[in-house]
């Protein structure tokens, strides 16, 4: 039962409580839902939900149910993440699609996961549930992985005292994950082999822009047994091509001006 001692206390706290009850597995809430996981009186969240509704930030459908609202994905839009980053590399992830026909992501690290950026589906039928926006763990994907390996030490160290299991593959001993990290810094990139989804095996690269790693970039294939070092090569390439012109301040074509 909710009250308003349990509510959020500032009137932008509980604004934002709203707006964090939405997520990949709750696209779309009803008022008594979205009351229940904002932790707001039922009153309370009918009031807040109306103001966002008329300012655009959520919308409410026919049968009744409110879902992220366009002008959330206008703003969403202007983060740097999205407006520079995923700019950037946009020819580069192009080309790469054009030399491996494979699914390509483009990510970078949100706290304890993996937030993709941007994604360009393969042709061939390999199970993938990454979608540009979703989060997904760093121990069980291959451009994780790589963001996990570059991660501070604290970050890194939390992530393995809680790895969760997603498949019977998904590594979850902490020294085994060590190990691979470490081979992540004396190898150039991570792999993993149905840690994520059945049937689907990536690999994955850092994107390194000055001497930060600002994002991963990986592909997902049936099976990395032949073509490992021919996708490898092909991802360092585009991932040195989106480095230099981050770098460098280029247009995103890596060309200067």
């Amino acid at each position: 039962m909710h009250g308003d001692e349990t509510a959020p206390r500032t009137a932008s706290a509980r604004l934002l409580a709203v707006l964090a009850a939405f997520d990949p597995e709750h696209r779309r809430l009803g008022l008594t839902a979205l009351a229940e996981r904002a932790d707001l009186p039922l009153s309370t969240a009918h009031r807040l939900v109306a103001e966002l509704v008329a300012w655009g930030a959520l919308r409410r459908r026919a049968d009744g149910d409110y879902e992220v609202g366009r002008r959330m994905w206008d703003l969403g839009l202007l983060a740097p993440v999205q407006s520079d980053l995923r700019q950037v590399a946009s020819p580069f992830l192009q080309d790469l699609y054009a030399a491996t026909l494979a699914t390509v992501h483009l990510a970078v690290r949100d706290r304890h996961q993996v937030l993709y950026v941007d994604r360009l589906s393969g042709r061939t039928s390999v199970p993938v549930v990454s979608q540009v926006g979703s989060r997904l763990p760093l121990h069980a994907t291959g451009v994780g992985k790589v963001l996990l390996a570059h991660a501070p030490d604290a970050v890194r160290g939390e992530v393995l005292h809680a790895l969760t299991r997603v498949t019977p593959y998904t590594v979850t001993q902490p020294g085994r994950l060590q190990r691979e990290l470490d081979r992540v810094h004396r190898e150039g990139f991570a792999q993993t082999s149905e840690e994520m989804s059945l049937g689907a095996c990536s690999v994955a690269v850092p994107v390194v822009a000055g001497t930060d790693v600002v994002a991963a970039l990986g592909v997902v294939v049936p099976s990395l047994k032949r073509d490992r070092p021919r996708l490898v090569a092909a991802l360092q390439v585009a991932a040195q091509g989106i480095g230099r012109t981050l770098t460098l301040g280029l247009p995103p074509d890596g060309r200067r001006g």
